[in-house]
């Protein structure tokens, strides 16, 4: 639970952008591995003779799903789903580690070119954000107020200084620009090109820091004005202040008046030097409030992720599926994360925090499942022999192995994000760490979350077919 919530909160606000650009062809990828690894189950199943409701029980231990197992015992009412699994499970959950770190080896992929190349979309997404100076040539504006241009919602950049003859300060809405004034403007390079069209041409003249004015970064530490807009805040008018960029998990965002705030935001602002500590109490500033871990939104994160977990649904009248305590809190994480924010909790964590728990969650998960898996195996494979194991292994590479190739060649989905898709088309938490370890990015745990609840509808779907043809 603590692995997947951290994994839900991390990947969140990634998760839901990735599901609208790219969310078909990971949810292809994932419907693909969990239909060939149930044909190859059935096709074995019959070849050699295996029971039904054990090839049910391989089927889920190769993939690793506690889910569909739970279904097909409650279905059938037989231990038999439970002995397959105990065998193939272990071999499973080492196979698909082992498969991971093999699949960019074997397919010669460069690992840190597909993490530049993942980076290189994220800044494509979020476009990087200048600076630039321009002189105001155009007759039409002369005069008039940056409210009546509308410049924020017309080119969504913000002039966060202007030079009026020997006067420079930081331009309130209703400041009006004149010809020949310089203005500095901060924004994306086609919002910067917008810019040119309306004020006029860019210019190397510079515009000096105004006597008493400062420009500073400023953290958002304070709860009362996360998920907040800056509109809302009116940091212009109460405090002649201006945000002229937000940087949030490592890029940079043009600030727009609905522009949200979010928990640990670094936020670059202009003031004047009597308001800028009011403007540093106001969003908090405080370092050590950032690293701090609060450990009441995590537990009651959990407890709704367990709850949630625990709810059946139906599903057209043909069988009933839960999400199960996985299915349920990494749902209720990815949820949280992107909300950030109910009245005074804050669900969002510290990158320190997320990754000591996440770590710690899963030395205390793999420990539990070695040690309960393991004293067990040995009396299995004497009773059922290892025909049981290696059908088993071949259901967890095969699959792994095609839908790689596929994904990779002819979907072409990045493949740092590629390993965390599979890994969640297997339900497997100790594959997504094997994927987690190959990038510094959140590539797998973004790929790992978009497709883990269709895997696990997916798993108890097929669980039931296996069982009953």
């Amino acid at each position: 639970m603590f692995f997947i919530f951290t994994v839900g909160i991390q990947a969140g606000p990634g998760f839901f952008d990735s599901f609208k650009k790219t969310g078909r062809q990971f949810l292809s990828v994932c419907v693909l591995l969990v239909g060939l690894a149930a044909l190859i189950s059935f096709t074995i199943s019959r070849l050699l003779g295996i029971e039904p409701l054990l090839t049910v029980g391989i089927f889920n231990g190769a993939l690793t799903s506690t889910s569909g197992l739970a279904a097909a015992i409650d279905i059938s009412g037989s231990t038999l789903p439970s002995i397959g699994y105990g065998v193939v499970y272990p071999a499973g959950a080492i196979l698909a580690i082992l498969t991971i770190h093999l699949l960019p080896v074997v397919m010669r992929v460069n690992m840190k070119g597909e993490e530049d190349k993942y980076h290189e979309q994220m800044h494509e997404d979020h476009p990087d954000v200048t600076d630039k100076n321009f002189v105001v040539a155009n007759k039409n504006i002369d005069g008039k107020t940056i409210r009546e241009l509308e410049v924020g919602t017309m080119t969504r950049a913000v002039i966060s200084r202007v030079k009026h003859g020997d006067m420079v300060f930081a331009p309130a809405k209703n400041a009006r620009l004149y010809l020949g004034d310089v203005v500095k403007v901060v924004g994306t390079e086609e919002s910067l090109e917008k810019i040119e069209l309306m004020i006029g041409p860019p210019t190397g003249e510079k515009i000096p820091q105004a006597s008493g004015y400062k420009i500073n970064w400023l953290l958002v530490t304070n709860k009362d004005v996360v998920n907040k807009s800056l509109n809302a805040l009116k940091l212009t008018a109460l405090y002649n202040a201006t945000v002229t960029r937000i940087r949030r998990s490592g890029i940079d965002i043009s600030p727009r008046g609905n522009t949200t705030l979010r928990f640990g935001d670094k936020v670059l602002l202009a003031a004047d030097e009597e308001n800028m500590p009011k403007v540093m109490q106001l969003l908090g500033n405080n370092e050590k409030r950032l690293s701090e871990t609060n450990f009441l939104p995590i537990s009651l994160g959990i407890v709704i992720g367990v709850l949630l977990g625990a709810i059946t649904f139906p599903f057209f009248g043909l069988f009933e599926f839960s999400l199960g305590i996985t299915g349920g809190v990494l749902t209720t994480a990815l949820v949280l994360s992107k909300i950030g924010k109910t009245g005074p909790i804050i669900w969002n964590m510290s990158g320190g925090a997320n990754n000591l728990l996440r770590k710690l969650g899963l030395l205390m998960f793999l420990a539990t499942v070695g040690t309960h898996a393991g004293a067990h195996i040995v009396e299995a494979l004497t009773e059922y022999g290892w025909t049981i194991l290696y059908t088993g292994m071949l259901i967890t590479v095969v699959p792994m192995a095609v839908t790689a190739v596929i994904g990779y060649k002819v979907l072409n989905i990045n493949f740092a994000t590629l390993l965390g898709v599979v890994s969640g088309s297997m339900t497997s938490t100790p594959a997504l760490a094997a994927a987690d370890a190959k990038t510094d990015s959140d590539a797998a745990s973004v790929g790992y979350a978009t497709v883990y609840p269709l895997a696990i509808v997916l798993m108890i779907i097929f669980s039931q077919i296996l069982s009953v043809i």
